[in-house]
């Protein structure tokens, strides 16, 4: 038992000792040519000036990073807005409801206890955005974010 104990201990120093050798994010990097540091800082402004507004309800779009691509524009619109769109065209039961799965796809849930969200079926799966075409604001959008990482 003793044995286990002291194991354990050098492993969590070991640990801790990983943790202080990490640099904090918001530090920059004292490594970092000066041109390098400026031009992410220019695309971040560049980001953050912008303003998009949601093809459908046509109010600002906050947070571009969670936006969906509207179908017929190929425009950026609000999560919420595509979620509305799929709820308008779809005929839900009261155990039934709509969530993201993922790779632009939403799908029809079907719980048997709508008490217990942990345990469903994925009824049907909606594909919303094209997996072909790339939208052009996610493209310019996706130039921005590399020259920031």
């Amino acid at each position: 038992m003793d044995k286990n104990r002291r194991n354990k201990k050098r492993w969590n120093n070991q640990r801790n000792n990983q943790k202080n050798n990490q640099q904090p994010v918001n530090e920059p990097n004292k490594y970092e040519d000066e041109s390098v540091r400026l031009e992410r800082q220019k695309a971040i402004s560049e980001i953050k000036a912008r303003e998009v507004i949601c093809a459908k309800c046509g109010n600002p779009v906050l947070e571009i990073s969670s936006c969906m691509s509207d179908k017929a524009t190929g425009k950026p619109i609000h999560f919420e807005c595509a979620i509305g769109e799929v709820e308008k065209n779809e005929k839900l039961l009261p155990n039934e409801k709509i969530a993201y799965i993922g790779q632009g796809r939403f799908g029809i849930l079907s719980y048997e206890n709508p008490r217990d969200q942990r345990h469903f079926t994925i009824k049907k799966v909606i594909e919303w955005d094209d997996k072909e075409k790339k939208s052009e604001w996610r493209e310019e959008l996706s130039e921005l974010y590399s020259k920031v990482n």
